[in-house]
C-alpha cells in the first residue's frame, strides 16, 4: 500500500523528505499518525523516526524551512520537536528498548526501523510510512497492523506478557484504544492484562488518570469501564466505583445494580456533552450509595443523603486519583450534591422559590446539572421515562422564565455587606453575615425583590429585629 497522494497534500512531508535526503538518513512517519491516516481521523501531531540522529534531522528541517521555526531539543531523550503552523513534528532516532522490572523507564539503544516498530505497544501503532525518495509513501507493516485495523483488533506486536510487564501503562492503553475505536482486544492480549495486574503499581497515578480520562471521553465510555472491570484493573485503580456493583434482595425487596446504572448514566451524558468533568459527575453521582445503603422493612432499600455524602467523597477521590483539586473538582462536587434537586422539582409542584434556589446554587452549571439529571433517568419503563423527561421540559422552561424575570443565577444582593456595616456602624463579623444570609433567603423566597429600593428597607428591618440601631 502506498500513501504518496496523501503525503504530497501536506508540505511538511515533502520538507522532511528533502531534509532526510540532504543528510542521507532513512526516515519514516510512524505510530499514531499512520494509524489515523488509515482510519481517516484528523491529527496534527506527526512522529518521524530516522536511522540516525532525530535531533540532527529536526535541525535540518528547521534550517531549510522558509520561516526557520524554533527547534525544541530534549537531549536526554534524543528527541526534538518543532511547530510549523498548527502542526507539531517530533523527531527521534530509531531505537530498541529493554526494561528493569521496577521501572517503566527503558534502557535505550540505537536500533533498526523494525526494532523501533517492535517496541511499540500495539500492531495498529507499529506501522510506518516511508518519506525516503526511492520508497516515498510505502507502508511498512511487519506486524499486521493494517489487518488488525480491518478486523478491529487490539493486539501487541510481541508477547503481550512481556509488553505489559515492561510498561504496565500499556494495559490501560489497550483498553483506552478499544474504547475509543470500539475495537476488540485480542484474547491472548486481554488475558495478559489479568496476568500482569500487580505491575500497574509501578505506574504513576497521574499517568493512570490521563488514560482513564481518555476512556471517559470515549464515544461510549461504558465499554471501557466494562473492560477495566472484567480485566481486574478497575479494582486496582478505582475500587470505590466497583463498590457500586451488585444487587441485594431482602424479603423480596431489591435495589438496582448501581454500577451498571452509573455506566448507563455516563453513556447518556456522553450523547449530549464532551465535557470531561460533567462525565466525572455522572460517574460519581451515586458513588456514596454503598456507604448510605440501609434496609427498611416498609420501604425497602434506602440511600438517604447519598448526594451529600457523595459530594464529600469527591475531593477524597480526586486526591487519590491525582485529578485536579481546583474549580473542576468543585464543579463535580456541586453536581453530585445537587443531582437530585431537579428530580425533586419534577415530583412536586414547582414553586418559584424552589426554582430560584436551584438557579442560585447551580449558577453557571445549571445546564450541566440538567443534562446529568436527564441522563439519570434509566428506567426500562418507557412510559415512566417519557413522563419524567416531559416534566424536565417544564422545569427547564420554569428555570428560563425565573432567570429572565429575577436574574438569580450567581446573583449578588443589591444591598452589600458594606451597606449593612455603614447603616448599623458595625465591623465585619457575625451580625453582618446573619443579615446578609437572611436578606438572601428572603430574596430567594420571593418575600422581597432584589431591587435596592425594596431590599434596603428590608435590611434595616432585619437589623432592628436583631436589636441593632441604624444610623440614618
Amino acid at each position: 500500500m502506498n500513501f504518496t497522494t496523501f503525503l504530497q497534500q501536506n508540505p511538511n512531508f515533502l520538507l522532511v523528505s528533502e531534509a532526510a535526503e540532504l543528510l542521507k538518513l532513512e526516515t519514516y512517519v510512524v505510530g499514531g499518525f499512520v494509524r489515523d491516516i488509515i482510519l481517516k481521523r484528523p491529527s496534527k501531531d506527526i512522529d518521524f523516526v530516522c536511522i540516525g540522529s532525530g535531533i540532527e534531522l529536526a535541525l535540518k528541517v528547521a534550517e531549510i524551512h522558509p520561516s526557520k521555526p524554533q527547534v525544541t531539543v530534549f537531549k536526554n531523550f534524543g528527541t526534538a520537536m518543532l511547530k510549523i503552523d498548527d502542526w507539531e513534528l517530533e523527531f527521534v532516532g530509531a531505537r530498541k528498548e529493554s526494561y528493569n522490572r521496577d521501572s517503566r523507564k527503558p534502557i535505550v539503544e540505537n536500533g533498526t526501523l523494525e526494532d523501533d516498530q517492535l517496541r511499540r505497544d500495539f500492531s495498529i501503532n507499529a506501522m510506518a510510512i516511508s518519506v525516503n525518495k526511492a520508497t516515498f509513501g510505502d507502508l511498512i507493516d511487519p506486524f499486521g497492523g493494517l489487518n488488525d485495523i480491518q478486523k478491529k483488533n487490539i493486539v501487541t506486536p510481541t508477547d503481550a506478557n512481556i509488553t505489559f510487564s515492561d510498561d504496565p501503562l500499556r494495559m490501560m492503553r489497550a483498553i483506552r484504544f478499544a474504547s475509543q475505536l470500539n475495537y476488540d482486544i485480542d484474547p491472548e492480549t486481554f488475558t495478559a492484562i489479568g496476568a500482569n495486574l500487580e505491575r500497574i503499581d509501578i505506574v504513576s497515578k497521574e499517568r493512570i488518570a490521563d488514560e482513564l480520562n481518555k476512556i471517559i471521553l470515549s464515544p461510549k465510555p461504558s465499554y471501557g469501564f466494562k473492560l477495566l472491570h472484567v480485566s481486574g484493573l478497575l479494582q486496582k485503580i478505582f475500587p470505590e466505583m466497583l463498590d457500586l456493583l451488585g444487587t441485594e434482595t431482602i424479603n423480596g425487596k431489591s435495589h438496582k445494580d448501581n454500577f451498571y446504572h452509573t455506566l448507563q448514566v455516563l453513556d447518556n451524558v456522553a450523547i449530549y456533552s464532551n465535557d470531561l468533568w460533567l462525565r466525572w459527575a455522572a460517574i460519581l453521582h451515586d458513588i456514596a450509595k454503598p456507604r448510605t445503603k440501609r434496609f427498611d422493612p416498609k420501604h425497602g432499600f434506602t440511600f438517604h443523603a447519598h448526594e451529600d455524602v457523595g459530594a464529600r467523597m469527591v475531593p477524597e477521590i480526586f486526591r487519590k486519583l491525582k485529578l485536579p483539586l481546583n474549580e473542576k473538582m468543585k464543579m463535580v462536587q456541586k453536581l453530585v450534591l445537587l443531582h437530585l434537586r431537579p428530580i425533586a422539582l419534577v415530583k412536586e409542584v414547582v414553586t418559584d422559590s424552589a426554582v430560584r434556589r436551584l438557579l442560585f446554587e447551580a449558577g453557571d452549571d445549571i445546564e450541566a446539572l440538567m443534562i446529568l439529571c436527564r441522563a439519570d433517568v434509566t428506567s426500562k419503563n418507557e412510559v415512566k421515562v417519557k413522563k419524567y423527561l416531559n416534566n424536565f421540559d417544564l422545569v427547564e422552561q420554569k428555570l428560563k422564565d425565573i432567570e429572565a424575570k429575577d436574574k438569580v443565577r450567581n446573583f449578588q444582593p443589591s444591598v452589600t455587606g458594606e451597606d449593612i456595616m455603614k447603616v448599623f456602624n458595625l465591623q465585619p463579623g457575625k451580625e453582618v453575615g446573619q443579615i446578609k444570609v437572611r436578606l438572601r433567603e428572603a430574596i430567594l423566597d420571593g418575600a422581597v425583590s432584589n431591587d435596592f429600593s425594596e431590599a434596603y428597607p428590608f435590611m434595616i428591618s432585619l437589623g432592628l429585629q436583631m436589636g441593632l440601631k441604624p444610623e440614618l
